[in-house]
């Protein structure tokens, strides 16, 4: 791919060498085998069409049962879930592409449908606004649904959920993944833990800043001791607003967290920013802060497009940028976008659950 863009130029992650910088973001599609949430041919072919980005991030992946918030999605607890991710990976590999495992609890962002009637966990009880998509058992139609007023996890059930994530990073590594990257950001679990919005525990988990990272650095220590810290990466989303999450600390806590992963040694770091029309704006002061802290990739997500990809690259501020939706109607989109070829728009009803259409029927350009 010859371009004279930095977009272009290759660079490392962990162990891989990759060819040049956009990054393929992850994005819940909902088409997992029922039931049993079962990766398939159908999700082996839609990955392996987009095999050109320089790395794909699969959408995220509940690390057990308790961490499912939404209907269709996939695991990777169980060996039918490991067997057919390793299609994926097969399939990536084979067409020459690198990919991660997205691994996630979606702690309070769930249902009690999803849980035989049990309340969705979380870090503390406590009510917030927030929806997740649900597939009526009758209609068959999916709906974005009102989540409850969680319960919170008591101290035994934390150091579970971490097992839980260890677990989750040795079958992605048994399925052939390329690495792991665990999904702290967007109102999940491991965000509700480092916000005081969604965490008011009193016991070592809560209140201190230093308490409300316990959780996120035992996660982060188990899945590095388990596959390498060249294999380990993380999402996080310093200025998510929405879902009850607008937390006065989280800034200074994601610097803190920072400064701990660059300490691990971890693979990258990937940072989504808002992509609404009246997000906070991801600052510059924020940006430089954060890279004094953590000098070793980062990755960005937030409604990029070829301009804005490049500035922040230029700046320093990161070293790859991942892209969401471009990707989903454009298979081909490194090569779109390093020829300036016209781009696809997606169709959005297609996002969640369905079949082939709006999944792997997109046409390359090259077609």
């Amino acid at each position: 791919m010859q371009n004279s863009s930095r977009l272009f130029t290759p660079t490392v992650i962990g162990n891989n060498t990759l060819p040049h910088r956009i990054v393929m973001a992850p994005m819940t599609r909902a088409r997992s085998t029922q039931p049993g949430d079962v990766p398939n041919e159908m999700n082996a072919r839609y990955y392996a069409q987009r095999a050109s980005a320089a790395l794909i991030v699969t959408e995220a992946t509940q690390i057990s049962p308790q961490g499912k918030g939404y209907s269709f999605t996939p695991g990777i607890y169980s060996a039918e879930q490991v067997a057919g991710w390793r299609q994926v990976t097969d399939a990536v590999h084979a067409a020459g592409g690198r990919i991660f495992l997205q691994l996630w609890h979606v702690g309070r962002m769930s249902h009690a449908d999803f849980h035989d009637g049990r309340l969705p966990v979380a870090p503390s009880a406590v009510p917030f606004e927030g929806q997740i998509w649900k597939v009526d058992p009758v209609t068959g139609k999916g709906a974005m649904t009102d989540c409850p007023t969680p319960r919170a996890l008591t101290r035994e059930e934390i150091a579970g959920v971490v097992d839980d994530f260890c677990n989750g990073a040795r079958n992605a590594i048994a399925a052939g993944f390329d690495g792991v990257e665990i999904h702290g950001a967007n109102g999940y679990l491991v965000d509700q833990f480092l916000r005081t919005t969604s965490n008011v525990r009193t016991d070592e988990y809560g209140g201190s800043r230093e308490n409300r990272l316990r959780f996120l650095k035992n996660v982060v220590n188990a899945v590095v001791d388990e596959v390498g810290a060249e294999r380990t990466a993380i999402r996080l989303a310093p200025f998510l607003t929405a879902r009850g999450m607008d937390c006065p600390d989280i800034l200074p806590t994601i610097l803190d967290a920072s400064a701990f992963l660059q300490e691990k040694g971890i693979a990258y770091m990937h940072l989504v920013e808002a992509d609404w029309d009246d997000a906070p704006q991801f600052t510059e002061t924020f940006r430089k802060d954060i890279r004094e802290r953590f000098t070793r990739p980062i990755i960005v997500a937030g409604k990029y497009d070829k301009d804005r990809a490049e500035w922040v690259l230029e700046n320093g501020y990161a070293d790859l940028v991942a892209f969401g939706r471009s990707f989903i109607a454009n298979p081909d989109y490194p090569h779109r976008l390093a020829q300036n070829l016209p781009l696809a728009d997606f169709e959005g009803s297609t996002l969640f659950g369905g079949t082939e259409h709006g999944y792997t029927d997109y046409p390359g350009s090259q077609k």
